[in-house]
């Protein structure tokens, strides 16, 4: 007589967080530098899950050891309503970084959890935010100005889920069903040329496909190689392909193959894979462009992104770049660094666009 199958159960412990971030706008650095050692700036304060916060900036450092240093600290608020810190304790991640180095972040690579009140330190923060002479010759100075990002992902509860059945281990099948790798696959055949029958040149470089698999991704290789659009060189198998820059050719093609690309690849590389990817209509590529330059901008790229998107119909992208602007504090510093007079140069039309995005009641655009 065989034996029951053992029950089981399942929970889990989740921990409910809230995020937010605030900007701080330095203008006239130079002459803050008259501010002793040890001696703080403090901004004014602002709410990130419910507590209030502040940032404190020593342009001198917080300390003589610090002194050739620009420190910067978080500092959490006594409460508004009761002006008092007893019993207050939070647990929070936080980062610095200059504005104009934005992107997405996990809520882990803000460092380790920091206790704010009654059970740890009142400030938390960086000593050594960067050293001053390095900072004096860096862009993210700019006109005597610079613009500072905190983020804060802040531990609001930590809770017990429900406990939920688990099926008995013999319940399940028997058969382990692999994660597919045919992308894998596909990937190692343009990797090894294997019954290629076209080759794409690419400036100095030469890249060999199947015809076949890149008909299917793509109606616009569909056009070139089998229809219409199908030019001699195509036909004896070779094709040349202009305005478009080797490594990005690479990238699309390997993406064709695979459906995937690498989260490494640059902001730049985006962009011109997003042009591509327009090009040879391959709307999830443009789509994953789209998603990661969102992730990008920033003071010093948010016109270059807003103009892409507006020429290649990139209406989330669009929208995440009005959005961004539609901080006065981010605004401020765009306008700073020349941004404004180079887009009503450039694209006057989207200008205007713009102008009538800023003047909507926020929440409306």
């Amino acid at each position: 007589m065989s034996a029951a199958a053992p029950s089981g159960s399942a929970s889990s412990i989740v921990a409910d967080t809230a995020a937010g971030y605030h900007l701080l706008r330095i203008d006239g650095y130079s002459l803050t530098k008259g501010t002793p050692t040890g001696t703080a700036l403090t901004s004014s304060p602002f709410t990130v899950a419910g507590h209030r916060w502040a940032i404190t900036y020593y342009p001198n450092g917080n300390c003589a050891k610090t002194a050739d240093h620009v420190s910067l600290y978080l500092l959490l608020l006594p409460d508004e309503k009761t002006n008092t810190t007893k019993g207050v304790k939070v647990q929070a991640r936080f980062q610095f970084r200059f504005a104009g180095r934005v992107t997405k972040q996990s809520s882990q690579a803000l460092g380790e959890v920091k206790i704010f009140g009654d059970e740890g330190s009142w400030t938390w923060g960086y000593r050594k935010f960067i050293k001053r002479a390095d900072f004096e010759k860096s862009k993210d100075l700019r006109d005597d100005s610079f613009t500072v990002r905190c983020d804060i992902v802040v531990v609001r509860e930590i809770r017990a889920e429900k406990t939920t059945e688990v099926r008995p281990a013999n319940a399940k099948a028997f058969v382990s069903v692999p994660a597919s790798d045919m992308g894998q696959q596909l990937g190692d055949l343009l990797a090894s040329e294997k019954g290629a029958d076209v080759v794409f040149q690419v400036g100095a470089e030469t890249f060999a496909a199947h015809r076949c698999v890149l008909a299917a991704r793509s109606p616009v290789f569909a056009a070139e190689l089998y229809g219409p659009m199908k030019e001699g060189d195509a036909a004896r198998g070779v094709v040349r392909v202009e305005d478009v820059d080797a490594h990005v050719f690479g990238q699309l093609l390997r993406f064709v193959y695979t459906d995937s690309l690498p989260e490494t690849e640059e902001e730049v590389t985006c962009q011109h894979l997003l042009v591509a990817a327009d090009r040879y209509d391959l709307h999830r590529l443009k789509l994953i462009c789209e998603e990661r330059l969102c992730r990008s901008i920033g003071v010093d790229t948010v016109w270059n992104i807003l103009a892409l998107a507006d020429q290649h119909h990139c209406d989330g992208l669009k929208k995440a770049c009005f959005q961004f602007l539609g901080s006065p504090v981010n605004l401020s510093a765009v306008v700073a660094a020349d941004g404004l007079e180079h887009l009503s140069r450039s694209c006057p039309c989207l200008m205007k666009e713009l102008l009538a995005v800023l003047a909507l009641p926020r929440g409306d655009a």
